[in-house]
């Protein structure tokens, strides 16, 4: 069209006038007019009539009725075609994320009563012991582990034990030194009112490791699964012993890490292994 109708005029009015008037030239016009409109390619096939925020819902129910607990998003998109719903299994994944409904968010139970007031920090010592186990590298005889037991009130190293072998029995070891130490001999119930805490590790929830607690009175107080911090007091003595003296030095053998020496206690208690 190369014209305009002018309504005031009552004529037909010249596209240059109209370009002057309004101060554009004609070029922009004309540009504009055979401009052609650009089209984005579109998904094929049929279009879902699920918004974000409908299918997510969805998914939640599929993992609500589902009898297992840490889901994938594949098993997810499976159980939605089942149930008719066709979607992509990328916009499950990507619902699922930012939803946080995928599995590593997922994974474990409900846990137990709580053992403890929220602390493992008792009022006074020989109430509560924790203990655990590191290894470390020898030259001649490969890997040794090396047991601790700590007083956790006073953060006081009561134990300590190195063996080629991380077996019950050896684990056993820092906690008699313990209890040799501070309630004066090895008899039965001669612990009683003292807790250890310790992990899920076999050496631990094994039947001569508890059952050698029942006979000295001490009661087993297992930390919460994958929960470290509940161990912390010998965790952070753990931490102390390999940072500082068995990561440092080289190791000729397992002998060499003669945790009974009063040279090896002197190294811990020069540390401050004794009070991490």
């Amino acid at each position: 069209m190369k014209h305009e109708a002018s309504v005031s005029l009552k004529r037909i009015v010249p596209l240059a006038r109209v370009c002057e008037l309004a101060g554009v030239a004609r070029s922009s016009v004309y540009a504009r007019r055979s401009a052609t409109v650009v089209t984005f390619p579109q998904r094929r096939g049929p279009k879902t009539a699920y918004s974000d925020a409908r299918l997510t819902e969805e998914i939640r129910t599929v993992l609500a009725a589902s009898a297992f607990l840490g889901e994938g998003y594949r098993k997810v998109w499976a159980k939605l075609r089942f149930k008719g719903i066709r979607t992509s299994r990328a916009r499950t994944l990507r619902l699922m994320r930012e939803a946080g409904l995928l599995a590593p968010s997922r994974t474990g139970g409900p846990r137990g009563p709580q053992s403890h007031d929220g602390t493992i920090i008792p009022a006074s010592p020989d109430t509560m012991w924790g203990t655990d186990l590191t290894t470390t590298l020898t030259v001649e005889d490969g890997q040794a582990a090396v047991f601790v037991a700590i007083d956790h009130a006073t953060a006081e190293l009561v134990g300590v034990h190195a063996a080629k072998r991380a077996t019950r029995y050896e684990a056993l070891e820092p906690l008699r030194q313990g209890v040799r130490r501070c309630f004066g001999a090895i008899a039965e119930n001669v612990a009683a009112g003292l807790t250890v805490r310790h992990d899920h590790g076999s050496q631990y929830v094994s039947d001569a490791f508890q059952a050698e607690l029942a006979f000295l009175g001490i009661q087993s107080s297992p930390s919460f699964v994958r929960a470290p911090e509940g161990n912390g007091c010998a965790e952070r003595v753990i931490r102390t012993l390999k940072e500082q003296l068995l990561w440092v030095r080289a190791w000729s053998s397992q002998d060499s890490v003669d945790t009974s020496s009063p040279k090896f206690v002197s190294r811990l208690e020069l540390l401050g292994a004794h009070s991490a």
